[in-house]
Protein backbone atom coordinates (compact mmCIF):
# COMPACT_ATOMS: atom_id res chain seq x y z
CA UNK A 1 0.00 0.00 0.00
CA UNK A 2 1.51 3.36 -1.02
CA UNK A 3 2.26 6.10 1.49
CA UNK A 4 -0.08 8.44 -0.40
CA UNK A 5 -3.01 6.01 -0.16
CA UNK A 6 -2.17 5.22 3.45
CA UNK A 7 -2.37 8.93 4.29
CA UNK A 8 -5.85 9.21 2.84
CA UNK A 9 -7.41 6.24 4.61
CA UNK A 10 -8.94 6.53 8.09
CA UNK A 11 -7.11 4.66 10.83
CA UNK A 12 -9.97 2.22 11.42
CA UNK A 13 -9.97 1.24 7.75
CA UNK A 14 -6.18 0.76 7.71
CA UNK A 15 -6.35 -1.46 10.78
CA UNK A 16 -9.17 -3.58 9.42
CA UNK A 17 -7.70 -3.87 5.91
CA UNK A 18 -4.39 -5.01 7.39
CA UNK A 19 -6.15 -7.93 9.09
CA UNK A 20 -6.70 -9.62 5.75
CA UNK A 21 -3.28 -8.99 4.18
CA UNK A 22 -0.87 -9.33 7.09
CA UNK A 23 -0.71 -13.09 7.17
CA UNK A 24 -1.81 -16.04 5.09
CA UNK A 25 -3.06 -19.17 6.80
CA UNK A 26 -0.43 -21.86 7.07
CA UNK A 27 -3.05 -24.51 6.46
CA UNK A 28 -6.69 -24.78 5.58
CA UNK A 29 -8.79 -24.29 8.69
CA UNK A 30 -12.51 -24.32 9.33
CA UNK A 31 -14.02 -20.97 8.33
CA UNK A 32 -15.80 -18.85 10.93
CA UNK A 33 -18.72 -16.51 10.34
CA UNK A 34 -20.08 -14.04 12.88
CA UNK A 35 -23.56 -12.73 12.13
CA UNK A 36 -24.24 -9.41 13.85
CA UNK A 37 -27.75 -7.96 14.08
CA UNK A 38 -28.28 -4.24 14.61
CA UNK A 39 -32.04 -4.38 15.10
CA UNK A 40 -33.87 -1.49 13.39
CA UNK A 41 -30.78 -0.08 11.62
CA UNK A 42 -32.08 1.74 8.58
CA UNK A 43 -30.15 1.57 5.32
CA UNK A 44 -29.01 5.23 5.49
CA UNK A 45 -27.67 5.20 9.06
CA UNK A 46 -24.28 3.95 7.86
CA UNK A 47 -23.63 7.18 5.99
CA UNK A 48 -25.45 9.53 8.38
CA UNK A 49 -23.77 8.60 11.63
CA UNK A 50 -20.27 8.55 13.13
CA UNK A 51 -19.59 4.80 12.89
CA UNK A 52 -15.94 4.38 11.84
CA UNK A 53 -15.66 0.65 12.53
CA UNK A 54 -18.72 -0.20 10.46
CA UNK A 55 -17.57 2.10 7.66
CA UNK A 56 -14.15 0.47 7.71
CA UNK A 57 -15.73 -2.97 7.59
CA UNK A 58 -17.87 -1.93 4.62
CA UNK A 59 -14.89 -0.43 2.77
CA UNK A 60 -12.92 -3.64 3.33
CA UNK A 61 -15.73 -5.82 2.02
CA UNK A 62 -19.20 -5.57 0.52
CA UNK A 63 -22.06 -3.28 1.42
CA UNK A 64 -25.43 -3.20 -0.26
CA UNK A 65 -27.48 -0.11 -0.92
CA UNK A 66 -30.11 -1.65 1.31
CA UNK A 67 -31.46 -4.96 2.53
CA UNK A 68 -35.11 -5.50 1.68
CA UNK A 69 -37.00 -7.18 4.53
CA UNK A 70 -39.76 -9.72 4.17
CA UNK A 71 -43.32 -8.82 5.08
CA UNK A 72 -44.28 -8.12 7.77
CA UNK A 73 -41.32 -5.86 8.47
CA UNK A 74 -41.09 -6.96 12.10
CA UNK A 75 -38.32 -8.35 14.29
CA UNK A 76 -39.05 -12.05 14.71
CA UNK A 77 -40.13 -12.89 11.14
CA UNK A 78 -37.11 -11.20 9.59
CA UNK A 79 -34.49 -12.42 12.02
CA UNK A 80 -35.64 -15.95 11.34
CA UNK A 81 -35.71 -15.34 7.58
CA UNK A 82 -32.07 -14.19 7.75
CA UNK A 83 -30.92 -17.51 9.24
CA UNK A 84 -33.19 -19.81 7.19
CA UNK A 85 -33.49 -18.13 3.80
CA UNK A 86 -37.23 -18.77 4.01
CA UNK A 87 -40.10 -16.32 3.69
CA UNK A 88 -42.25 -15.99 6.82
CA UNK A 89 -45.02 -17.83 4.99
CA UNK A 90 -42.67 -20.81 4.72
CA UNK A 91 -40.84 -20.84 8.08
CA UNK A 92 -44.02 -20.11 10.04
CA UNK A 93 -42.99 -17.08 12.10
CA UNK A 94 -45.48 -14.90 10.29
CA UNK A 95 -45.50 -12.07 12.86
CA UNK A 96 -44.26 -11.05 16.30
CA UNK A 97 -47.68 -12.00 17.65
CA UNK A 98 -49.74 -14.86 16.19
CA UNK A 99 -52.11 -17.71 16.91
CA UNK A 100 -52.11 -21.37 15.91
CA UNK A 101 -55.00 -23.36 17.36
CA UNK A 102 -53.34 -26.59 16.19
CA UNK A 103 -50.60 -25.97 18.75
CA UNK A 104 -52.82 -24.62 21.51
CA UNK A 105 -54.86 -21.69 22.78
CA UNK A 106 -51.91 -19.52 23.82
CA UNK A 107 -50.76 -16.60 21.71
CA UNK A 108 -47.20 -16.59 20.38
CA UNK A 109 -45.37 -13.43 21.40
CA UNK A 110 -41.71 -12.52 21.51
CA UNK A 111 -41.52 -12.77 25.30
CA UNK A 112 -43.92 -15.64 25.98
CA UNK A 113 -43.16 -19.28 26.72
CA UNK A 114 -44.70 -20.17 23.37
CA UNK A 115 -41.68 -18.63 21.61
CA UNK A 116 -39.56 -21.42 23.12
CA UNK A 117 -41.80 -24.16 21.69
CA UNK A 118 -40.07 -25.68 18.66
CA UNK A 119 -43.39 -26.48 16.99
CA UNK A 120 -43.69 -22.85 15.93
CA UNK A 121 -40.32 -22.77 14.18
CA UNK A 122 -40.13 -24.30 10.70
CA UNK A 123 -37.22 -24.59 8.31
CA UNK A 124 -33.60 -25.11 9.27
CA UNK A 125 -31.69 -22.22 10.86
CA UNK A 126 -28.05 -21.89 9.94
CA UNK A 127 -26.85 -23.02 13.36
CA UNK A 128 -28.67 -26.32 12.74
CA UNK A 129 -27.22 -26.51 9.22
CA UNK A 130 -23.75 -26.15 10.73
CA UNK A 131 -24.33 -28.82 13.39
CA UNK A 132 -25.73 -31.25 10.82
CA UNK A 133 -22.48 -30.93 8.85
CA UNK A 134 -20.14 -31.50 11.76
CA UNK A 135 -19.61 -27.92 12.94
CA UNK A 136 -20.29 -26.15 16.22
CA UNK A 137 -22.53 -23.08 16.49
CA UNK A 138 -23.37 -20.40 19.05
CA UNK A 139 -26.05 -17.75 19.55
CA UNK A 140 -25.56 -14.69 21.70
CA UNK A 141 -29.30 -14.04 21.33
CA UNK A 142 -31.29 -14.72 18.16
CA UNK A 143 -34.98 -15.48 17.60
CA UNK A 144 -35.42 -19.25 17.45
CA UNK A 145 -32.23 -20.14 19.29
CA UNK A 146 -34.17 -20.87 22.50
CA UNK A 147 -36.40 -23.37 20.67
CA UNK A 148 -34.02 -25.00 18.16
CA UNK A 149 -30.78 -24.95 20.07
CA UNK A 150 -27.29 -24.20 18.74
CA UNK A 151 -24.30 -25.90 20.37
CA UNK A 152 -23.94 -22.90 22.69
CA UNK A 153 -26.58 -20.29 23.43
CA UNK A 154 -27.76 -17.76 25.98
CA UNK A 155 -31.36 -16.96 26.93
CA UNK A 156 -32.40 -13.50 25.82
CA UNK A 157 -31.71 -10.73 28.31
CA UNK A 158 -31.94 -7.26 26.79
CA UNK A 159 -30.47 -5.75 29.97
CA UNK A 160 -27.16 -7.51 29.30
CA UNK A 161 -24.54 -4.85 28.41
CA UNK A 162 -23.26 -4.84 24.86
CA UNK A 163 -19.68 -5.32 26.02
CA UNK A 164 -20.73 -8.50 27.84
CA UNK A 165 -22.41 -9.83 24.69
CA UNK A 166 -19.19 -9.29 22.76
CA UNK A 167 -17.16 -10.86 25.57
CA UNK A 168 -19.30 -14.00 25.41
CA UNK A 169 -18.75 -14.34 21.65
CA UNK A 170 -15.01 -13.97 22.16
CA UNK A 171 -15.12 -16.55 24.97
CA UNK A 172 -16.73 -19.06 22.62
CA UNK A 173 -14.06 -18.34 20.02
CA UNK A 174 -11.37 -19.06 22.63
CA UNK A 175 -12.54 -22.66 22.91
CA UNK A 176 -10.24 -25.40 21.57
CA UNK A 177 -10.43 -25.92 17.83
CA UNK A 178 -12.58 -29.04 18.18
CA UNK A 179 -15.15 -27.11 20.26
CA UNK A 180 -14.93 -23.67 18.68
CA UNK A 181 -18.13 -22.54 16.93
CA UNK A 182 -17.93 -22.03 13.20
CA UNK A 183 -21.13 -19.97 13.05
CA UNK A 184 -22.00 -17.41 15.73
CA UNK A 185 -24.67 -14.77 16.15
CA UNK A 186 -24.85 -11.67 18.30
CA UNK A 187 -27.81 -9.31 18.63
CA UNK A 188 -28.09 -5.65 19.66
CA UNK A 189 -31.30 -3.68 20.19
CA UNK A 190 -30.08 -0.13 20.94
CA UNK A 191 -30.93 1.48 17.61
CA UNK A 192 -34.38 -0.10 17.36
CA UNK A 193 -35.28 1.00 20.88
CA UNK A 194 -34.10 4.57 20.27
CA UNK A 195 -35.85 4.66 16.91
CA UNK A 196 -39.17 3.68 18.44
CA UNK A 197 -38.85 6.16 21.28
CA UNK A 198 -37.42 9.16 19.48
CA UNK A 199 -37.63 8.59 15.74
CA UNK A 200 -35.01 7.80 13.07
CA UNK A 201 -33.73 11.39 12.80
CA UNK A 202 -33.14 11.89 16.51
CA UNK A 203 -29.82 12.45 18.32
CA UNK A 204 -30.77 9.44 20.47
CA UNK A 205 -30.58 7.15 17.43
CA UNK A 206 -27.23 8.67 16.46
CA UNK A 207 -25.90 7.99 19.96
CA UNK A 208 -27.23 4.42 19.87
CA UNK A 209 -25.52 3.85 16.52
CA UNK A 210 -22.23 5.05 17.96
CA UNK A 211 -22.58 2.65 20.90
CA UNK A 212 -23.13 -0.26 18.53
CA UNK A 213 -20.15 0.79 16.45
CA UNK A 214 -18.04 0.66 19.60
CA UNK A 215 -19.28 -2.87 20.28
CA UNK A 216 -18.48 -3.86 16.70
CA UNK A 217 -14.97 -2.50 17.10
CA UNK A 218 -14.53 -4.55 20.27
CA UNK A 219 -15.70 -7.66 18.44
CA UNK A 220 -13.35 -7.12 15.50
CA UNK A 221 -10.45 -6.43 17.84
CA UNK A 222 -11.21 -9.52 19.92
CA UNK A 223 -11.11 -11.71 16.83
CA UNK A 224 -7.83 -10.09 15.79
CA UNK A 225 -6.24 -10.73 19.19
CA UNK A 226 -7.17 -14.42 18.89
CA UNK A 227 -5.42 -14.64 15.54
CA UNK A 228 -8.63 -15.68 13.79
CA UNK A 229 -9.14 -12.78 11.39
CA UNK A 230 -7.75 -14.60 8.37
CA UNK A 231 -10.56 -17.17 8.61
CA UNK A 232 -13.44 -15.03 9.92
CA UNK A 233 -16.21 -13.43 7.90
CA UNK A 234 -18.21 -10.67 9.57
CA UNK A 235 -21.78 -10.15 8.37
CA UNK A 236 -23.62 -7.16 9.83
CA UNK A 237 -27.32 -6.94 9.07
CA UNK A 238 -30.57 -5.49 10.30
CA UNK A 239 -34.04 -6.95 10.25
CA UNK A 240 -35.82 -3.81 9.05
CA UNK A 241 -35.58 -0.04 8.97
CA UNK A 242 -37.58 2.63 10.75
CA UNK A 243 -40.07 5.31 9.68
CA UNK A 244 -40.79 8.59 11.43
CA UNK A 245 -44.30 8.87 12.83
CA UNK A 246 -46.41 11.60 14.36
CA UNK A 247 -49.27 11.88 16.80
CA UNK A 248 -51.13 13.63 13.99
CA UNK A 249 -50.97 10.45 11.89
CA UNK A 250 -52.81 7.94 14.01
CA UNK A 251 -55.67 5.60 13.09
CA UNK A 252 -57.96 4.60 15.96
CA UNK A 253 -58.90 0.96 15.54
CA UNK A 254 -61.68 1.11 18.11
CA UNK A 255 -63.35 3.91 16.14
CA UNK A 256 -63.13 1.95 12.88
CA UNK A 257 -64.48 -1.29 14.35
CA UNK A 258 -67.61 0.45 15.61
CA UNK A 259 -68.39 -2.30 18.10
CA UNK A 260 -67.41 -5.28 15.93
CA UNK A 261 -65.44 -7.88 17.88
CA UNK A 262 -61.91 -8.88 16.84
CA UNK A 263 -58.82 -10.61 18.17
CA UNK A 264 -56.11 -7.99 17.72
CA UNK A 265 -52.68 -9.45 16.98
CA UNK A 266 -50.70 -6.49 15.64
CA UNK A 267 -51.11 -2.73 15.52
CA UNK A 268 -48.69 0.09 14.76
CA UNK A 269 -47.15 -0.07 11.30
CA UNK A 270 -49.58 -2.78 10.24
CA UNK A 271 -52.89 -4.21 11.36
CA UNK A 272 -53.50 -7.92 11.99
CA UNK A 273 -56.87 -9.25 13.17
CA UNK A 274 -58.78 -12.47 13.55
CA UNK A 275 -62.55 -12.55 13.99
CA UNK A 276 -63.95 -13.23 17.42
CA UNK A 277 -67.38 -13.60 18.93
CA UNK A 278 -70.06 -13.30 16.30
CA UNK A 279 -67.74 -11.63 13.78
CA UNK A 280 -66.45 -13.36 10.65
CA UNK A 281 -63.55 -12.45 8.40
CA UNK A 282 -66.07 -11.09 5.91
CA UNK A 283 -67.87 -8.89 8.44
CA UNK A 284 -64.56 -7.55 9.73
CA UNK A 285 -63.44 -6.79 6.21
CA UNK A 286 -66.68 -5.03 5.34
CA UNK A 287 -66.46 -3.04 8.58
CA UNK A 288 -62.89 -1.84 7.98
CA UNK A 289 -62.48 -1.63 4.21
CA UNK A 290 -62.10 1.87 2.78
CA UNK A 291 -62.73 3.48 6.17
CA UNK A 292 -59.44 5.38 6.32
CA UNK A 293 -57.32 6.69 3.42
CA UNK A 294 -54.05 5.55 5.11
CA UNK A 295 -55.25 1.99 5.71
CA UNK A 296 -55.72 -0.66 2.99
CA UNK A 297 -57.51 -3.72 4.40
CA UNK A 298 -57.30 -7.21 2.90
CA UNK A 299 -58.61 -10.64 3.66
CA UNK A 300 -55.78 -13.15 3.95
CA UNK A 301 -56.56 -14.83 0.63
CA UNK A 302 -56.58 -11.52 -1.25
CA UNK A 303 -53.28 -10.02 -0.09
CA UNK A 304 -51.16 -8.47 -2.87
CA UNK A 305 -48.75 -10.87 -4.55
CA UNK A 306 -45.75 -8.65 -3.96
CA UNK A 307 -45.96 -9.31 -0.23
CA UNK A 308 -45.27 -13.03 -0.75
CA UNK A 309 -47.50 -13.53 2.25
CA UNK A 310 -50.80 -15.20 3.01
CA UNK A 311 -50.50 -18.92 2.30
CA UNK A 312 -49.58 -19.92 5.85
CA UNK A 313 -52.63 -20.67 8.05
CA UNK A 314 -51.09 -18.59 10.84
CA UNK A 315 -51.44 -15.43 8.75
CA UNK A 316 -54.29 -13.46 10.32
CA UNK A 317 -57.67 -13.43 8.61
CA UNK A 318 -57.50 -9.64 8.15
CA UNK A 319 -54.30 -7.75 7.34
CA UNK A 320 -54.20 -3.97 7.03
CA UNK A 321 -51.38 -2.21 5.17
CA UNK A 322 -50.68 1.16 6.74
CA UNK A 323 -49.32 4.12 4.82
CA UNK A 324 -45.76 4.75 5.94
CA UNK A 325 -45.56 7.25 8.79
CA UNK A 326 -49.06 6.45 10.04
CA UNK A 327 -49.83 4.07 12.92
CA UNK A 328 -52.84 2.07 13.96
CA UNK A 329 -53.66 2.65 17.61
CA UNK A 330 -55.74 0.06 19.50
CA UNK A 331 -57.76 2.90 20.94
CA UNK A 332 -58.42 1.15 24.26
CA UNK A 333 -59.47 -2.23 22.85
CA UNK A 334 -59.16 -5.00 25.43
CA UNK A 335 -56.46 -7.53 24.60
CA UNK A 336 -54.95 -5.43 21.84
CA UNK A 337 -51.25 -5.64 21.10
CA UNK A 338 -49.21 -2.90 22.75
CA UNK A 339 -48.50 0.07 20.52
CA UNK A 340 -46.31 3.11 21.10
CA UNK A 341 -48.64 6.10 21.35
CA UNK A 342 -46.08 8.89 21.32
CA UNK A 343 -44.25 10.40 18.37
CA UNK A 344 -41.24 8.35 17.42
CA UNK A 345 -40.63 5.62 14.88
CA UNK A 346 -42.38 2.51 13.66
CA UNK A 347 -41.97 -0.41 11.28
CA UNK A 348 -44.17 -3.23 10.02
CA UNK A 349 -45.06 -1.45 6.80
CA UNK A 350 -44.99 -2.70 3.21
CA UNK A 351 -41.33 -3.63 2.47
CA UNK A 352 -41.44 -1.59 -0.72
CA UNK A 353 -41.12 1.56 1.37
CA UNK A 354 -37.48 2.66 1.38
CA UNK A 355 -37.75 3.53 5.08
CA UNK A 356 -38.15 -0.18 5.82
CA UNK A 357 -34.91 -1.22 4.13
CA UNK A 358 -32.07 -2.32 6.35
CA UNK A 359 -28.34 -2.95 6.47
CA UNK A 360 -26.04 -5.50 4.86
CA UNK A 361 -22.25 -5.35 5.26
CA UNK A 362 -19.90 -8.32 4.90
CA UNK A 363 -16.12 -8.60 5.04
CA UNK A 364 -13.78 -11.55 5.26
CA UNK A 365 -10.93 -13.42 3.63
CA UNK A 366 -12.88 -14.47 0.53
CA UNK A 367 -15.09 -11.39 0.19
CA UNK A 368 -14.45 -8.71 -2.41
CA UNK A 369 -13.15 -5.39 -1.15
CA UNK A 370 -14.93 -2.11 -1.73
CA UNK A 371 -17.99 -3.47 -3.53
CA UNK A 372 -21.24 -1.50 -3.25
CA UNK A 373 -23.99 -3.86 -4.39
CA UNK A 374 -27.59 -3.09 -5.29
CA UNK A 375 -30.14 -3.70 -2.57
CA UNK A 376 -31.51 -7.24 -2.40
CA UNK A 377 -34.06 -9.29 -0.47
CA UNK A 378 -33.00 -10.71 2.86
CA UNK A 379 -34.00 -14.26 1.81
CA UNK A 380 -30.65 -14.41 -0.02
CA UNK A 381 -28.44 -13.85 3.06
CA UNK A 382 -28.66 -17.50 4.18
CA UNK A 383 -27.17 -18.86 0.94
CA UNK A 384 -24.42 -16.24 1.11
CA UNK A 385 -23.46 -17.30 4.63
CA UNK A 386 -23.52 -20.99 3.71
CA UNK A 387 -21.13 -20.28 0.84
CA UNK A 388 -18.79 -18.32 3.13
CA UNK A 389 -18.84 -21.21 5.61
CA UNK A 390 -18.49 -23.86 2.90
CA UNK A 391 -21.72 -25.51 4.01
CA UNK A 392 -24.41 -27.09 1.88
CA UNK A 393 -27.57 -25.00 2.37
CA UNK A 394 -30.89 -26.49 3.37
CA UNK A 395 -33.81 -25.91 0.97
CA UNK A 396 -34.76 -22.23 1.04
CA UNK A 397 -36.33 -19.39 -0.94
CA UNK A 398 -33.09 -17.61 -1.77
CA UNK A 399 -30.90 -17.67 -4.87
CA UNK A 400 -27.11 -17.99 -4.45
CA UNK A 401 -26.59 -16.19 -7.77
CA UNK A 402 -27.79 -12.95 -6.15
CA UNK A 403 -24.70 -12.78 -3.92
CA UNK A 404 -22.25 -14.77 -6.07
CA UNK A 405 -20.45 -11.56 -7.11
CA UNK A 406 -19.67 -10.78 -3.47
CA UNK A 407 -16.94 -13.44 -3.41
CA UNK A 408 -13.39 -13.39 -4.72
CA UNK A 409 -13.20 -16.20 -7.26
Amino acid sequence: MSRRLRARLPLALLLFASFFVATAPAQQRTPILILVSFDGWRWDYLDRFNVPHLKALAASGVRSQGLIPSFPTLTFPNHYTLVTGLLPDHHGIVSNSMMDRRIGPDKFTMSSKTAKDKRWWGGEPLWTTAIAQGRKSAAMFWPGSEALFPTHWKPFDDAMPNADRVAQVIAWLKLPESERPSFLTVYFSDVDSAGHSDGPYSPEVAAAAERLDTALGQLIDGVRQLGLTDRTTFVVVSDHGMAATSNDRRISLSDLLSGASAEVLETGGLLALNPSGSSTAETLYQTLARKHPALAVYKRENLPRWLQYGSNPRVPAIVGLVEVGWRVSPGGLAGAATTLLRSGGAHGYDPRYREMHGLFVAAGPNIRHGLIAPEFQNIHVYDFMCAALELKPAPNDGDPLVTESFFVR
